[in-house]
């Protein structure tokens, strides 16, 4: 028969199975937080960000809010939009940026929605999932479910009635220019020379 050596065990220490459990949870926790962390995000909602605050009410529905923007993709940060200026002067008769009427199907529901989160003067990043944007049937030139961001101030807000009025005093003002109703050499105006 063989014989077995027999090696004598070490007594455990008082203590070190408690810090061996404590060692394993804290292993176990940390890999749970890892994996948590390397998780692709779920879709983002929509958001809007206030990035200086307005003045005054928040905007209603009816009314018309002029807005300094740029539209950008989520994804990639390109530039897919951005206000412009009117193609005739205003000056006077319409405050500066893109006026937007705050009505719904007048632009996307992201938009809508928003637009009725902002103040005047105020400045704000505006999240729209895609679901909230064009969706599948984007304009030409945009990709299909994109998500948007816009980076806009709320220059003025002016009810509808006021807007209305406006226009009709830039539409009397250009025919005048143009000789159209009213102006030099149109009907019912001076003659021109």
């Amino acid at each position: 028969m063989t014989e077995i050596t027999r090696v004598p065990l070490k007594p455990v220490e008082k203590g070190s199975l408690t810090k061996l459990w404590l060692g394993v949870i804290i292993a176990i926790l940390a890999g749970a937080a890892l994996v948590w962390a390397a998780m692709p995000a779920g879709p983002r909602s929509f958001e809007v960000t206030t990035l200086v605050e307005g003045e005054g009410p928040m905007v209603q529905e009816g009314q018309v809010v002029f807005v300094e923007y740029v539209g950008t993709f989520a994804a990639t940060g390109e530039e897919f939009d951005r206000s412009q200026p009117f193609p005739v002067p205003t000056e006077g008769i319409l405050p500066e940026g893109t006026p937007f009427p705050v009505e719904d199907g007048a632009t996307i529901e992201g938009f809508f929605k928003g637009l009725q989160q902002m103040q005047k003067g105020g400045k704000y990043e505006l999240y729209i999932p895609a679901d909230m944007a064009y969706g599948d049937q984007p304009p030409p030139g945009m990709e299909p479910g994109a998500d948007l961001i816009f980076e806009m101030e709320v220059i003025d807000v002016l009810e509808r009635e006021d807007m209305d009025r406006r226009f009709a005093i830039l539409q009397q003002m250009l025919q005048s220019q143009q000789g159209g109703p009213g102006g030099p050499g149109g009907p019912g105006g001076p003659p021109s020379e």
